[in-house]
């Protein structure tokens, strides 16, 4: 069913300022960047890494669990997880074969394997930027599966972010890099109404019933 006819009746529903908001903030949606948590453990970090992502517009994350469930606090996100879908995948090699068929370049965020500096990269593709966990980073199986190598420059003695932190720095300077590349970085027309709807739903008391009785209703309607 067509997503766009499909936000035109949840629109009914929403707030003026919600649907203000939703309108404006689609236009420069994308999922461009794409973070890919392995097994993150702390609620803090998993909801900082999610609110970081929202703030630069970036409305797509990966949490590949194994050890642990990612579930981030939501007092840190601020609400940034109404906005940002996370797909949860398996902790494996596979899940990110799977991400690079979807047309994404696969960087390891490590200081390890010749890492080209994060001033230094030039993003002209969609690029999926694997965080390792925290105390351990990347792990060795995927550092050598990862088609690049980025690392954050540092200058202290300690030579180590959180991750959550180096999240943020690398959303926040590819998104710069974007901005004044001229790439389209933004999402296609498909999804960013399916976006779009998404956004509506979780906007929307009892949303998912609303979408879950329409469609029920316009099963056998046009396409």
């Amino acid at each position: 069913m067509n997503s766009q006819h499909i936000f035109d009746y949840l629109k009914q529903f929403l707030t003026e300022d919600r649907l203000r908001k939703i309108e404006y903030f689609a236009g420069d949606s994308s999922d461009f960047v794409l973070p890919v948590m392995e097994d993150v453990y702390q609620f803090r970090n998993a909801a900082a890494i999610v609110r970081s992502l929202e703030a630069c517009g970036f409305h797509k994350a990966v949490a590949m669990e194994s050890e642990n469930i990612f579930n981030p606090n939501l007092r840190v996100t601020k609400g940034a997880e109404t906005w940002v879908e996370v797909e949860k995948m398996p902790h494996s090699i596979e899940s990110l074969k799977k991400i690079r068929d979807r047309g994404y370049t696969i960087l390891a965020v490590s200081p390890e394997n010749n890492a080209v500096m994060l001033p230094d990269y030039q993003i002209s593709k969609p690029v999926a930027l694997v965080f390792g966990t925290e105390l351990e980073g990347v792990t060795e199986e995927i550092l050598d599966f990862a088609d690049e190598t980025l690392a954050i420059p540092m200058y202290g003695f300690t030579k180590s972010f959180n991750v959550s932190v180096a999240a943020a720095i690398c959303f926040y300077e590819l998104k710069q890099k974007l901005i004044k590349s001229g790439v389209n970085y933004r999402l296609s027309d498909e999804k960013c109404w399916t976006m779009k709807v998404r956004w509506a739903v979780n906007s929307i008391r009892s949303g998912n019933q609303i979408l879950e009785q329409y469609l029920a209703q316009h099963s056998g309607g046009a396409q």
